[in-house]
């Protein structure tokens, strides 16, 4: 193989790469939207969970096992 290909195939195989990213970012997102638009988790609780840090602060969820 000469230069020339390896950089068509280096060339083809970054721009499907980056499609592929573009789909698991978007389907990344629609899952945040939906998990929060049915309820199953509020995520902005989890934003604020930088922002409201403290030693003594309220545990945004019990462990289901119950450790």
């Amino acid at each position: 193989m000469d230069a020339q290909t390896i950089r068509e195939l280096q060339a083809y195989g970054f721009f499907t790469l980056v499609v592929v990213m573009v789909f698991v970012l978007y389907g990344y997102f629609y899952h945040l939207y939906k998990s929060e638009r049915t309820g199953r988790r509020n995520y902005e609780k989890y934003a604020n969970l930088a922002l409201d840090d403290d030693i003594n602060g309220v545990v945004l969820e019990q462990n289901k096992k119950g450790l």
